[in-house]
């Protein structure tokens, strides 16, 4: 039989078929061997491995068992959830599972404009920004987008939850896209901070060492009035439901928003900085 060659540069599904081809050989496993391992047949482990079916979470796992990837990093449960949330960060995939669900939203924001109020045009700046760099493919870049506008849209419902956000000046200040994207943005923060169920303060650059934070945070209050927190770095992602964790997170919180600006104050800042823009 002819061996079909792959091309795992092809899109991230055909990479994951390519390792899935390449963990199997190693092996000395056909494709038959693999299949009763993982209870599927022989010639869904041959349209995986050639990119002509993606992977799903129930299968990735299978994989992961039959080969003894399991819980590692180069797991394919790890590379489907990448494929399917365009690169997102670990643990920011469980996180927005309870955001769609959540009564309360505190968001802070450093460098960028926080996802949920980007508009369509400023997303895709920072997506095409990423595919530029080398950080992520165009079909991640596309998903990325995707993905943000969905959980926007499940915010717009019959009983919004409470939005409170604070940013950082340095959200206002640093352009993206080109002056006609930015001023665009820029008009929506101020058209967000007038809805009813929305705060929205900028933490001035004069707080200098009294600001809190660091890194950009998100605290979730669901219909238990439970609190859930979602951190991350550069690199990595984190998603607490832990008490003892995530209260001192929500006083620190607390104190950001008492030395943030007024929501009108912050409001004046924006305009002053949409004054820059066409």
């Amino acid at each position: 039989m002819n061996k079909r060659e792959l091309n795992p540069d092809a899109s991230p599904q055909a990479a994951f078929g390519a390792r899935l081809r390449g963990a199997r050989e190693e092996r000395g496993w056909t494709q038959d061997e693999l299949a009763e391992r993982m209870d599927y047949s022989s010639v869904h482990i041959s349209a995986i491995e050639t990119g002509r079916k993606p992977p799903t979470l129930r299968f990735s796992r299978s994989a992961d068992r039959a080969l003894g990837k399991a819980g590692t990093d180069g797991a394919f449960e790890r590379e489907y959830r990448e494929i399917k949330h365009g690169g997102l960060l670990e643990g920011f995939p469980q996180y927005v599972e309870h955001e769609g669900r959540a009564v309360e939203i505190r968001l802070y924001q450093i460098g960028i404009v926080p996802g949920l109020l980007q508009t369509p045009e400023y997303m895709r700046a920072l997506a095409d920004s990423a595919v530029w760099r080398g950080a992520i493919t165009p079909e991640q870049a596309d998903e990325r987008v995707a993905f943000l506008a969905r959980r926007q849209a499940a915010l717009v419902r019959a009983r919004p939850p409470a939005m409170l956000v604070v940013m950082d000046e340095s959200c206002i200040r640093r352009p993206v896209g080109g002056p006609e994207v930015m001023g665009a943005q820029l008009d929506r923060l101020v058209e967000f901070a007038a809805l009813p169920n929305t705060v929205l303060q900028i933490a001035p650059y004069s707080m200098g060492e009294r600001r809190p934070f660091d890194l950009p945070l998100n605290l979730l209050t669901l219909a238990d009035l439970s609190v859930t927190a979602y951190a991350e770095s550069q690199m990595r992602g984190h998603f607490d439901r832990d008490t003892g964790a995530v209260l001192p997170l929500l006083a620190a919180y607390h104190q950001l928003q008492a030395e943030a600006l007024s929501q009108t104050a912050s409001v004046d800042l924006i305009n002053e900085a949409r004054k820059g823009t066409p």
